[in-house]
């Protein structure tokens, strides 16, 4: 029998590819979704798609941080639009959530050692990113050490912890040609901040102007429908 491991599971395409690279490494991915009352919602759904697709075990959390706020996620404040690649570079964006990858890991974790699972993968990426920090590698480091600390497992040293970050050191082109070879429908997946009421992606957000230059790059077309593309 494969041992388990979490998947943390958005409904975007890099943690799509995540999942197809747990199955790719021998697991049987438990799939995670946090409901966070983030306003691109259309992830939810695909995030049950791309469980469905991979047939993984599927758990959605709920976890409102709209009362916290401080994001253009989470709160009224404006999602950025047409951004250069350059501006993109500089800064920690409005769309970064407090502590999100904290919460999530540490949601992750929970689930992981009460399946008797020391194996957990999120889809960071410190390359083709928006400036987050919680997406490098030394805060992934600094996580797994904590978590190695932090639980019965970890402490009682019979099951070793390890945060898988497969996507972490690519650029999107190379993660979009990875998730391709592995099986992964991108049309089961959504990136947009900020879609419009029936369902478009914006095409002019930082994660769609991303996405849409990782795909150029890496020759694949995106099947994914856009209100403005460029």
């Amino acid at each position: 029998m494969a041992k388990k491991a979490v998947v943390l599971l958005s409904g975007g395409a890099d943690s799509a590819t995540a999942l197809a690279c747990a199955r790719r490494d021998g697991f049987d991915p438990c799939a995670l979704t946090i409901d966070y009352g983030q306003r691109h919602r259309a992830e939810l759904a695909m995030a049950e798609k791309q469980a469905a697709h991979f047939d993984a075990k599927h758990l959605l959390l709920f976890a409102d941080l709209r009362p916290i706020g401080g994001s253009a996620l989470t709160a009224d404040i404006d999602v950025p639009e047409g951004r250069s690649v350059s501006e993109m570079a500089h800064g920690i964006p409005v769309t970064y959530v407090p502590a999100r990858n904290t919460i999530f890991l540490s949601l992750a974790l929970g689930w992981a050692e009460s399946l008797g699972a020391g194996d957990v993968y999120i889809g960071v990426n410190a390359l083709d990113y928006s400036g987050y920090p919680d997406c490098r590698p030394e805060y992934i480091a600094a996580f797994e050490k904590m978590a190695r600390l932090a639980t019965k497992m970890g402490v009682e040293g019979k099951q070793a912890i390890k945060i898988h970050t497969p996507l972490i050191g690519m650029t999107k082109a190379e993660i979009f040609r990875l998730g391709d070879s592995l099986g992964v429908d991108f049309s089961l997946t959504h990136s947009c901040y900020s879609p419009t009421q029936d369902g478009k992606a914006c095409g002019r957000c930082d994660s769609c102007l991303i996405r849409l230059k990782g795909f150029n790059e890496a020759g694949i077309e995106d099947p994914l429908p856009y209100a403005v593309r460029k």
